[in-house]
């Protein structure tokens, strides 16, 4: 019989805040004998993709997903059916530096989760048995996918010999038949979570058009959300895959690509989870050093000195948008040629360091 705990791993919020937790879920699951990853509505898709996940089971957190259900007794009911469903002998509870673990460590102690890790500002009491202090045991630049590694680390989960800690997902799923025969091709993915972090849709346009010109095919990708603005984007001129995609198909999409050119959104962590080059339109109203794709090959584009920097804002708060309407069409394009560039010189001191190896 397997003496390894059975593990709650919590990450209650978005797609691409799941997707970062990867690292971290397969250092759990090398300790683990059975992960279970309980996430909200927004965020399961991703877990299904994430190596290392045996067991998803999806809730709605009040204080994270806007719903108008009431909190009552039906509800943390509801939670601890869930959590003796599952039967962890532990749970780690991943969030983001803005983000308290306590409520939920609350509820998985009322539901008699013995060991609860998670990382917290404000004194935890006994609701987590394994505290980290943000600021001393995460510093405030840590990646976010760093960040919830160190949460598992504490834990007492590590990544196995041979994993270097990078994104990753499943790859599983095959290219759309619009897609598939057309062979060099760039992802043009104009949409985001919020207005604050989007590259004009016009300049979108103007992109599409560039690349047109160029002779080289765009996609173009987005959420069931967001076809009217894929629609406007790829015009008569690129594919529009615009809710077209579940999300393993939208993998295989980027990890074909030459390049995707994509803003702070969810699939920029897709992106960096298959490997792709990325031309990042990054709006400083979060930290680049935080939440900028971890992927050895991005380009960051946008002042990331400007007036909204750390804001957090939805909206702009600065007329005109300036972080990001003064990238230009040209710039991106400069951008995908120096991703192009620096691939080439890998790929070339790969085979001088495998000729070297074989004389």
């Amino acid at each position: 019989m397997s003496t390894a705990p059975r593990v709650l791993v919590v990450r209650l919020d978005s797609f691409g805040d799941v997707l970062v937790a990867g690292p971290a879920v397969r250092a759990v699951a090398a300790g683990a004998s059975q992960v279970t990853m309980l996430c909200g509505p927004q965020g399961a898709p991703a877990a299904e993709l994430l190596p290392g996940v045996d067991r998803l089971r999806v809730w709605a957190a009040p204080w994270v997903t806007e719903t108008a259900r009431p909190i009552d007794d039906a509800l943390l009911g509801e939670f601890r059916a869930l959590v003796t469903e599952v039967a962890p002998d532990e749970a780690v509870v991943l969030t983001s530096f803005h983000q308290s673990p306590l409520p939920v460590a609350l509820l998985l102690r009322l539901a008699g989760v013995p060991r609860i890790t998670g990382a917290s500002v404000d004194h935890p009491g006994s609701l987590l048995d394994v505290r980290l202090r943000p600021g001393e045991d995460l510093p405030e630049e840590l990646p976010e996918p760093e960040r919830a590694l160190r949460i598992a680390e504490a834990a007492g989960f590590r990544l196995p010999t041979g994993d270097a800690g990078r994104l990753a997902v499943r790859q599983d799923a095959d290219l759309p038949p619009s897609v598939a025969g057309l062979g060099r091709y760039v992802v043009v993915h104009p949409g985001a979570s919020v207005p604050a972090r989007s590259w004009p849709e016009g300049h979108h346009r103007a992109l599409v058009a560039a690349y047109t010109a160029r002779g080289i095919p765009v996609v173009v990708t987005g959420s069931p959300g967001e076809t009217a603005l894929t629609a406007a984007v790829a015009g008569d001129d690129a594919v529009d895959l615009g809710g077209r995609t579940t999300p393993a198909e939208l993998a295989a999409v980027l990890a074909a690509a030459e390049v995707v050119v994509v803003g702070n959104t969810g699939p920029a962590h897709l992106a960096a989870a298959v490997g792709v080059p990325i031309v990042s339109l990054f709006s400083p109203v979060v930290p680049a050093a935080k939440w900028a794709p971890y992927a050895e090959h991005v380009e960051l584009l946008g002042d990331q000195g400007a007036p909204c920097r750390l804001s957090r804002a939805r909206e702009c708060p600065v007329p005109g948008h300036p972080c990001l309407s003064t990238v230009r069409v040209e710039d991106v394009l400069a951008a995908h040629e120096r991703l192009l560039d620096r691939a080439s010189r890998m790929v070339g001191r790969s085979l001088r360091d495998a000729s070297e190896g074989a004389a």
